[in-house]
């Protein structure tokens, strides 16, 4: 039995996607996967990532500034944001990649919580769900999260906290991203937390080409491996695989309307 699947985060407008665009999606559509959402990183991309969602009918696009490269935003990267997200494109389906990093040296970690608040405000005033990134950071994000309290939420992507954080992200209305980390074994607590959640929380994701799998470490990431995710999803939860794929498509379009 073949499923179909929706990769909720992949950074299709990088290499090697970027100048191969045809055949990778040849390949995604060859592993099952029928679409494919593409956050942006910072202002400069977001014509890019448009124009693809524009040109390919597997593509959509999300727009948002992401806290790895907070030193590349401004006033004037939000006033573009907010420009972008008024035209209201047909196929942007959320504000991302957005959210808060302590993994790099200097975090500049006020400059990124401004930013957050900054998008989180342009997500509530045009009803989009938000595409979050968190490393190390899960608790203040919950905070920010709670005190503005987005009527459409969003999804906490490549999330590898411990399961009281992942129930308090989804008490506030947030879904998971389930990506590469659960096919290592060595990731015990993720695969736990995975195989603990309610299915309906859950979203499939790549974050290609970032976050390879195991047994493709030093290889770009692809979103033709989101099929290889939902099996090592399939082999941590109880549920039949029918189940758990018609459950990720159902999570998946209700938090992404325009899906």
């Amino acid at each position: 039995m073949s499923f179909r699947f929706i990769d909720t985060h992949c950074h299709f407008d990088f290499p090697p996607f970027a100048d191969d665009v045809q055949n990778s999606l040849a390949r995604a559509t060859d592993a099952g996967v029928e679409k494919i959402i593409v956050p942006a990183v910072e202002a400069s991309r977001f014509e890019r990532v448009l124009s693809l969602a524009a040109t390919h009918p597997q593509l959509y696009a999300a727009l948002g500034l992401h806290p790895i490269v907070v030193e590349k935003h401004s006033e004037e990267s939000l006033l573009q944001l907010a420009e972008a997200l008024s035209a209201k494109p047909l196929r942007l389906v959320a504000i991302g990649e957005i959210g808060l990093d302590l993994y790099r040296e200097d975090p500049q970690f006020d400059r990124q919580q401004y930013f957050l608040d900054q998008q989180l405000k342009l997500a509530k005033r045009f009803d989009l769900p938000v595409i979050l990134h968190s490393r190390r950071t899960h608790d203040t994000l919950a905070q920010h999260l709670r005190r503005h309290a987005l009527p459409r939420t969003g999804v906490i992507h490549g999330f590898s906290g411990s399961l009281q954080q992942a129930e308090r992200f989804i008490q506030l209305g947030y879904k998971i991203g389930v990506g590469g980390t659960i096919t290592y074994p060595r990731a015990s607590k993720t695969r736990d937390v995975m195989a603990r959640l309610p299915l309906s929380a859950l979203l499939l994701e790549t974050d290609a080409p970032d976050m390879p799998l195991n047994g493709f470490q030093g290889q770009p990431n692809r979103p033709e491996q989101a099929a290889r995710v939902f099996a090592s999803l399939c082999e941590l939860r109880e549920e039949s695989p029918a189940e758990i794929a018609e459950k990720l498509a159902d999570n998946t379009k209700k938090l992404f309307a325009a899906l």
